[in-house]
């Protein structure tokens, strides 16, 4: 089992705390092979959080973030998602 961080920068700022909620949903509802999900807001950096037994690179979880900001935050140009760590559980 892997637990992978993600932080996704240049949002905007308006878009924040609906994108988390909506996104922190979007994984329970629709992405259950991911355990353990949060997504926070801290009024400027969107942080996702999860286990999966099959992440180990992060990437797929990165990809699926990706999907989910573009489907819930109208204005996501310029936004940058980066793997912040990845760590056994």
């Amino acid at each position: 089992m892997y637990r992978v961080t993600l932080f996704c920068d240049g949002l905007p700022t308006i878009a924040g705390a609906d994108a988390a909620r909506d996104i922190a949903k979007e994984f329970a509802d629709h992405r259950q092979w991911h355990d353990r999900v949060s997504c926070d807001w801290n009024g400027s950096r969107l942080t996702l959080s999860s286990v999966n037994d099959f992440d180990e690179s992060g990437l797929a979880t990165k990809d699926e973030f990706s999907d989910c900001i573009a489907a819930h935050v109208s204005n996501y140009e310029g936004a940058k998602i980066t793997v912040a760590s990845i760590s056994p559980v």
